[in-house]
């Protein structure tokens, strides 16, 4: 299912978490995997750019990183190491392409996204983010370290707003748990959260209880013949409530859209759910866009609201 992956990396320790989840996956899968790393603007500057490759600086950072994943390396050889010039996330972005890559995996990539963690997730030019918005295949967030026997995926998590992108998400979810032979889990968050007029609790319940039978009717036709299906859903600050539940559930994976109820996706940055998710959760998480959708039999009208198939006079799958 994975058989070309590429890893954003740094020489830096604190992309290390993504890199040996990055590995660990590579290994199970015997996949392909393009360590890249981009020597970026902001500590070259614009006029740099021209004289990175005959200055030698392209090989020493290669050499550099492959000598801080030398173990890794060894262990995998379908891997090889890029290091290119220019601007971080067009690259990463360009060379997935190039490689029509399965699967895009980042971390944190300095001290300073460490210590920023979510208000990282507020900057538009994020590279996490600009390249979630834009890949066409989906990104794996690892910011913390995962043990490799939890790379097995065993239990699946995946959030669900039932918007169409949403959807795509627990159709790729039940991919993934064949795969896997996973238990798969479907959670959705009845938000309660901050500077919303608060429900009562016959609302609360009355909203849970809909959302029960709705995921009940939409998703258990296309779920059928996973060996653990549930169906879930709470109140509380959506983020919050995820976390909660794919801990009770032991997840190895959390799966969810990246973007589900902007009407214009290239407006949608990575939202604070997913962000705060992703930052925070024991396990990886992984984010599905748009452009990923159109994998899934999702279609676009010209206003660039999704569709399904049968709603589409024209659609367009390019």
């Amino acid at each position: 299912m994975f058989k070309d992956i590429v890893l954003a990396v740094t020489p830096s320790e604190v992309c290390r978490s993504a890199a040996n989840a990055a590995f660990a996956f590579a290994r199970k899968h015997e996949a392909n995997m393009t360590l890249l790393h981009v020597c970026g603007l902001p500590s070259h500057g614009w006029g740099a750019i021209e004289h990175l490759m005959p200055s030698g600086e392209v090989e020493r950072i290669t050499a550099t990183i492959r000598q801080v994943y030398a173990r890794q390396l060894a262990d995998c050889p379908g891997c090889d190491v890029l290091v290119v010039p220019g601007i971080p996330h067009a690259e990463i972005l360009r060379l997935a392409r190039k490689k029509n890559a399965d699967l895009i995996v980042m971390g944190c990539s300095t001290e300073d996204d460490l210590q920023r963690r979510s208000r990282m997730w507020g900057i538009a030019g994020s590279n996490i983010e600009r390249v979630s918005q834009k890949a066409r295949c989906p990104v794996m967030i690892v910011a913390n370290e995962v043990p490799e026997g939890r790379m097995q995926f065993a239990s699946i998590v995946v959030a669900t707003d039932f918007s169409f992108q949403a959807e795509c998400a627990v159709g790729y979810g039940g991919q993934l748990a064949r795969q896997y032979g996973a238990a798969l889990h479907v959670f959705h968050a009845l938000d309660v959260g901050h500077g919303m007029e608060a429900p009562d609790q016959r609302q609360i319940e009355a909203g849970i209880a809909e959302a029960r039978g709705r995921m009940l009717k939409e998703f258990a036709p296309r779920l059928e013949g996973i060996r653990e299906v549930s169906y879930e859903s709470w109140e509380g600050v959506p983020s919050m409530e995820i976390l909660k539940y794919a801990r009770m559930r032991g997840a190895d994976l959390i799966l969810m859209a990246h973007h589900s109820r902007e009407k214009d996706p290239e407006e949608a940055y990575l939202g604070s759910t997913v962000a705060q998710v992703a930052l925070n959760a024991s396990c990886p998480t992984m984010s599905i866009n748009r452009h990923f959708d159109l994998r899934c039999g999702m279609f676009y009208d010209q206003s660039g609201a999704a569709v399904r198939p049968e709603q589409a006079a024209e659609p367009t799958t390019a």
